[in-house]
């Protein structure tokens, strides 16, 4: 599978030379699989996806929620593809606090905050309310798991040929909200992962104001990886304030400790057009 970022910050999508390296837009996240695309979430990098898939000409896709929160959502009225016919979208979500999925995506289109209704949408789009079912997408399989974050979110493994991708963001590992689980079931889930993708949103002096918030201390999420001997660990999610110098510093401070525990873990901030093959 064809890994790509689109947006890695959470929250807003932020610009400024001193976000340059990773990137301003918010959560999407694509994968090539076969014929396949699969669109994770429509933060505001789904618009500049929009437009490289028109100019690939290929207009079908399969678009995952993790949840609803603004910034995994906000990108989607901004999707070229979706005001034309020919598109065709297999759109798949769990709706928790609303009413379906068609009701999370149409929210960012309604007066007096977009001035196109959802139902000038010109795409085809057919809804499937998948909450714990696992499902597949051509060869990939997709499993799954619900995370700790208010409103709960859900989390994803992706799966092909021996291959397997943990996409977990918008998850607090400290802190058990409603419907989350308890650490060592993340544990299992991420266990053996080629690569995991986290929430790595806070470091530990910012943490202390900001717990039950629904993201995690970064070094809560190095610990994830490593106690689940995962091989790639990628932070995301990445503050509004957080300026290029500062992640690196982070991950810096995550290959530090990598090198004291004496593990191979490989890792490294996400970052705006990144691509990474499976």
């Amino acid at each position: 599978m064809i890994i790509r970022c689109w947006g890695a910050r959470g929250s807003i999508p932020v610009s400024g030379k001193e976000y340059l390296k990773y990137g301003g837009d918010t959560s999407c996240i694509e994968i090539r699989t076969g014929d396949e695309i699969v669109i994770i979430d429509a933060g505001t990098g789904i618009r500049r996806l929009g437009n490289r898939l028109i100019e690939e000409k290929r207009f079908e896709y399969t678009m995952i929620f993790t949840h609803a929160h603004w910034d995994h959502i906000l990108g989607f009225p901004f999707f070229r593809p979706i005001y034309l016919n020919r598109t065709r979208i297999n759109m798949i979500g769990c709706p928790f606090a609303q009413e379906s999925i068609r009701q999370i995506v149409s929210k960012t289109m309604t007066f007096p905050n977009f001035p196109v209704k959802f139902d000038e949408v010109s795409a085809s789009i057919s809804y499937h309310e998948s909450c714990m079912e696992r499902f597949s997408v051509g060869a990939m399989e997709v499993i799954p798991i619900v995370l700790s974050h208010p409103n709960q979110s859900i989390g994803y493994k992706f799966i092909e040929d021996g291959k397997s991708f943990v996409y977990m963001t918008d998850n607090e590992l400290s802190f058990k909200h409603e419907g989350g689980l308890d650490y060592g079931s993340y544990l299992d889930f991420v266990r053996d992962a080629d690569l995991l993708i986290h929430d790595s949103e806070y470091t530990e002096e910012e943490y202390g104001m900001r717990r039950t918030w629904g993201h995690s201390r970064y070094k809560d999420a190095l610990g994830l990886a490593l106690d689940a001997e995962a091989k790639r660990f990628g932070l995301f999610h990445h503050n509004q304030e957080r300026t290029d110098a500062q992640i690196d510093e982070m991950v810096n401070s995550c290959r530090q400790i990598i090198e004291e525990k004496k593990s191979e873990l490989h890792c490294f901030g996400v970052y705006q057009d990144m691509e990474i093959i499976l």
